[in-house]
């Protein structure tokens, strides 16, 4: 199973010269409960944004086309094709993280999508397209806490492939 996980803001943004354009601890708190124990799976870019470090408790595959990237980093899994991809996927459930391109290759093959909707509008240079609605069908949300520390109205929302019949939240 593949599923994108992903946070954007009202216009599609997710990011902002490498980085995230808000501050939302709720949604990190939130990303990290979804994929614990989880294959994670992120472009290149996604993973030097991140400081070229493992997230703890995930299996981390990082896409690239240089076959030796970063192999002293011991842990680390590359990946080279949406073959390879497609073939991990078989086993286990993986969760794409980033960045833009990767979910634009892979929203084609996913099976679901678990997206955080900040209800803001920030600056930002790097965004995703909208879920088609013919294609996509929510099948649940929940609200996000706002408070000193989370200051933006938000939602996380849980997608998967719409079949023939069904509502869309």
């Amino acid at each position: 199973m593949l599923t994108l996980v992903y946070a954007q803001d009202q216009a599609g943004g997710i990011g902002y010269q490498n980085q995230l354009p808000w501050h939302l601890p709720n949604d990190l708190k939130f990303f990290k409960q979804v994929t614990l124990g989880h294959a994670i799976l992120m472009g290149r870019k996604t993973f030097e944004s991140m400081g070229c470090r493992l997230l703890p408790g995930r299996t981390s595959y990082v896409l690239t086309r240089q076959e030796d990237y970063k192999s002293e980093i011991e842990g680390l899994h590359r990946v080279h094709n949406l073959e390879a991809i497609k073939a991990l996927a078989e086993d286990q459930e993986v969760m794409v993280i980033g960045g833009a391109e990767i979910f634009a290759a892979l929203l084609p093959l996913a099976d679901r999508v678990i997206r955080t909707q900040i209800k803001a509008t920030f600056p930002a240079d790097t965004f995703v397209a909208d879920l088609d609605q013919d294609q996509w069908q929510c099948v649940e949300i929940q609200e996000g806490l706002v408070d000193d520390k989370n200051q933006y109205a938000h939602q996380f929302e849980w997608w998967v492939r719409r079949s023939k019949e069904g509502k869309s939240c």
